[in-house]
């Protein structure tokens, strides 16, 4: 593997060990030790053609870093050619809009990160290789992470199955496939996110994280409150990957509106928010899923009148996480060791 580049290309599965491909990829220094300085993360492009896009507000004044993950609708030839599937059936696993959702991130001083190849290719919220062994010609590595939940369910790295369930390819991929995807689009990805996150805590000694995705109407529709399906799942992994301010600031403001909203249910964090939130050393992370229903037609895929709404809300409320993060900023180190006990 190239670990200037990311590119696992043949490398890996000419018989590296993946959990040491996976570290290069996605472990820099400071998430282990908290020091920036002494693990500086390599400069990376403000975008990627297909891959990701930085999006920076005039003067960065905010701890924050926002993502959206999984909104991506740059659909690569490859899989185009490999599908069994209509495109529109493809974009059912898309978390649709969510990048124009969260464009209120700049007004909040804060960057905007979006991947813009879609999930379906290659999901950056699962470990590096998550794999289905069943879907591939060939065998996987050693290292490979191969029985999970996720993966049973046919939504691994590379997903076997749409949001309904079909089937994505008509053949089994090489793990080649595979290893061009992480290596190319994947890997990119998380350099970026964490040269944000680097640069959060080079300016501010702190960082927010904001993984903001969308969630089927039908994955909350029985889960009520109030009476009502819920709007909103916050998710910081049941209090562990950010500090207790941040998910009870979210969700006053939510419920402020008249949102219904619910804690780590049926979404407690995915890969991203267990993997970076690591307060210990100033990194919190918050995952956002919102209902689909409240901004698009999900059959067709299309944004509704609802969804100019939703961005003022979300504008100001990462305005408002803005505000809480520079607080504990202010109040220096020690504090947020204390809020992550």
């Amino acid at each position: 593997m190239d670990k200037t580049t990311g590119n696992t290309g043949g490398d890996a599965a000419a018989g590296d060990r993946l959990e040491d491909v996976a570290t290069a990829l996605i472990e820099p220094g400071f998430l282990s030790s908290g020091d920036v300085a002494g693990n500086p993360v390599q400069t990376v492009p403000d975008e990627i053609a297909g891959v990701y896009r930085i999006e920076r507000p005039a003067q960065t004044s905010s701890p924050l870093v926002v993502a959206s993950p999984h909104s991506g609708r740059t659909y690569p030839q490859d899989l185009l050619d490999a599908t069994r599937l209509a495109q529109l059936d493809l974009r059912s696993s898309e978390d649709s809009f969510m990048e124009q959702v969260l464009e209120g991130a700049n007004q909040a001083g804060a960057p905007l990160l979006t991947a813009l190849f879609p999930r379906v290719y290659v999901d950056v919220n699962r470990e590096p290789f998550e794999l289905d062994p069943s879907m591939f010609s060939d065998p996987l590595p050693d290292g490979a992470a191969t029985d999970s939940i996720r993966i049973s369910a046919g939504l691994g790295t590379i997903a076997r199955v749409v949001a309904n369930s079909e089937p994505v390819y008509g053949h089994k991929l090489s793990f080649d496939d595979a290893a061009h995807r992480i290596g190319n689009y994947y890997a990119p990805y998380h350099r970026a996110l964490q040269r944000l996150i680097a640069e959060a805590l080079e300016q501010f000694g702190f960082c927010l994280l904001v993984d903001g995705h969308s969630m089927p109407s039908s994955a909350v529709r029985h889960v009520r409150s109030e009476r009502r399906p819920i709007d909103i799942v916050l998710g910081d992994c049941h209090g562990v990957t950010a500090a207790p301010a941040f998910i009870e600031r979210a969700e006053d403001f939510f419920r402020e509106r008249h949102y219904t909203v619910r804690r780590n249910s049926p979404y407690a964090g995915g890969f991203v928010t267990r993997h970076y939130g690591r307060p210990e050393v100033g990194v919190h992370v918050l995952q956002i899923e919102i209902n689909r229903a409240l901004y698009m037609d999900e059959r067709r895929i299309e944004p509704r009148a609802g969804i100019d709404p939703l961005k003022k809300d979300m504008a100001a409320l990462l305005g408002a996480l803005s505000d809480t993060a520079r607080r504990m900023a202010e109040d220096g180190t020690a504090s947020l060791h204390a809020a992550a006990e």
